[in-house]
């Protein structure tokens, strides 16, 4: 099979695997919603979780990205049994900074309640710590599945990696179906607790079949945990960056008129459901391929790699972001428009979706192009471009915020992606030896051309059954809406395959056309 259909089949695979997931999330936070309501107890229970989370999703995170091209140099340079050795040390070493850790967020619980927390008095507050400490085994379970899915992907193994989020949802909603009533909040941390350890024991069988087995190793000299966390320093750096964004957007939007925050939180929610679907499915698949070339100093694969996986990257993003421009209105109506969710709070919300959605593509190259430096085990020049991006959004957040509101925030943050990821990919000219950014160019304006097209119908279509998409009726604006997007997806695809778009062509007819073929000749 070629590498993009390779690419193809992983991020196919992943993002269905995704989907799935998603939609258990969501049933998981309707019974969490069903059970405890929007009140005292949800708010102590979120305060209590986010202070966990906040530091060890930043660290874990940060070792999983690092230890991908690690795992793929030792596999290379000394073979399978020296990457199962580190991978025991690293699970060891792990083990004892975690135990550390707990010990150490214990004690330091009411000061990290009373930041996040701020107006918590009395009994909430003693709850949100009460809370926070049964939560602290989540340090231990999120290092250990963050460290095993870095293997497994190193591996190519994705399967077991991209469906942590079931066991996380599963246990979790078992427990609010059966258990909520008489264990309360307390219980339903404890199975936030048991949810994350459910990540880290489905990915142990696929490890155990790539030649896994615990033996005690404990080497903190070892020359790949010096140089992961080397590595992990600047990743840290770079996702405490994106905190700061997120913090002076929302410190920016508390002071535009009410309901900005939850507009700007929703829109990006409806955004980033491509991003986190399809877009990381394919940046997970390409790494450990892209890892693999750049430690077998294979560098015209690199390239290669990193070209047809920009371009599935842009045969997704580019019409997506011309198809949310045109359906931003509806979309938002239909997804969240009941309740207290009145018109005037999707009008604020479908406003923010339009100017994010514009920056859809600088957000999803940022991803691709970061996973091409850290697999050359560069992580300093992602991290300085995420300080450029970090000063100019806040610089476009002044400029912009006066004349568009909350809209301006939206449209600073997509201006921001597009140019720091342009620099980015701009920067791999200097980084990797013959990559050049012209290859780019007739793909991309093919993309642009049949995403156009695909566009003009979109937005004819929604114009004449505008009636019936923004009308009452749930079940036919979601069928007319949903007839327009496949319809349009027809329509793309086939344009792309006539206009020979790299990899799409190639993958619509061994896909569809061929298939369909072989099913005739069948009959």
């Amino acid at each position: 099979m070629s590498t993009t259909g390779k690419l193809f089949k992983s991020a196919s695979m992943m993002a269905i695997v995704t989907l799935l997931s998603k939609f258990l999330g969501f049933f998981r936070e309707i019974f969490i919603a069903s059970k405890f309501g929007s009140g005292y107890e949800t708010d102590t229970y979120i305060v209590a979780m986010t202070a966990t989370y906040l530091i060890m999703g930043m660290v874990a995170g940060a070792f999983n990205t690092v230890l991908v091209p690690i795992f793929s140099e030792i596999d290379e340079v000394h073979g399978k049994e020296r990457s199962v050795k580190f991978l025991n040390n690293t699970l060891n070493i792990m083990f004892f900074i975690s135990i550390g850790a707990m010990v150490l967020f214990y004690f330091l619980s009411p000061v990290a309640i009373s930041i996040l927390g701020n107006g918590f008095e009395g009994k909430q507050f003693e709850l949100a710590v009460k809370l926070n400490r049964i939560g602290l085994p989540i340090v231990l379970g999120m290092s250990f599945s963050f460290i095993f899915s870095g293997f497994l992907q190193s591996r190519e193994r994705f399967f077991a990696p991209s469906a942590t989020g079931f066991p996380f949802n599963i246990v979790q909603i078992l427990f609010l179906l059966t258990l909520s009533s008489v264990f309360g909040i307390e219980g339903l941390m404890v199975a936030l607790v048991l949810a994350i350890f459910g990540q880290v024991v489905i990915q142990i069988p696929p490890a155990i079949k790539e030649g896994f087995k615990y033996r005690w190793v404990f080497d903190t000299k070892d020359k790949y945990v010096r140089k992961m966390l080397y590595l992990t320093l600047p990743v840290m750096l770079g996702t405490a960056i994106q905190q700061v964004n997120i913090i002076v957007d929302r410190a920016l939007a508390s002071r535009l008129v009410e309901g900005s925050i939850s507009s700007l939180s929703y829109a990006a929610r409806v955004n980033e459901i491509i991003l986190g679907i399809f877009v990381t499915a394919i940046t997970t698949a390409v790494f450990p391929v892209l890892s693999k070339a750049a430690t077998q100093k294979d560098i015209k694969s690199l390239v290669r790699i990193t070209k047809k996986g920009s371009m599935l990257i842009f045969l997704i993003t580019i019409p997506s972001t011309i198809g949310l421009m045109i359906l931003a209105e509806p979309v938002v109506k239909l997804f969240f428009e009941r309740g207290a969710f009145d018109s005037e709070a999707t009008k604020m919300t479908y406003q923010a979706l339009f100017f994010y959605s514009l920056g859809m593509v600088g957000m999803a190259m940022r991803l691709m192009v970061t996973r091409v430096y850290y697999s050359i085990q560069d992580t300093k020049s992602p991290t300085v471009n995420g300080l450029f991006a970090m000063i100019l959004n806040v610089v476009l957040n002044l400029a912009l915020i006066v004349p568009l509101q909350h809209r301006g925030l939206a449209l600073a943050t997509s201006i921001s992606s597009i140019l720091s990821s342009a620099m980015l990919l701009a920067g791999l000219r200097s980084r990797v030896e013959g990559f050049e950014l012209r290859s780019y160019g007739v793909g991309f304006l093919k993309i642009l051309f049949a995403s156009s097209v695909m566009g003009a119908f979109v937005y004819g279509a929604y114009r004449y059954t505008r009636h019936i998409v923004m009308g009452d009726s749930f079940m036919m604006s979601a069928a007319v809406l949903g007839a327009i997007v496949l319809i349009a997806v027809i329509i793309y695809v086939n344009l792309c395959y006539l206009l020979r778009v790299s990899g799409a062509a190639k993958g619509y007819k061994d896909k569809i056309l061929d298939k369909g073929k072989r099913k005739i000749r069948k009959k």
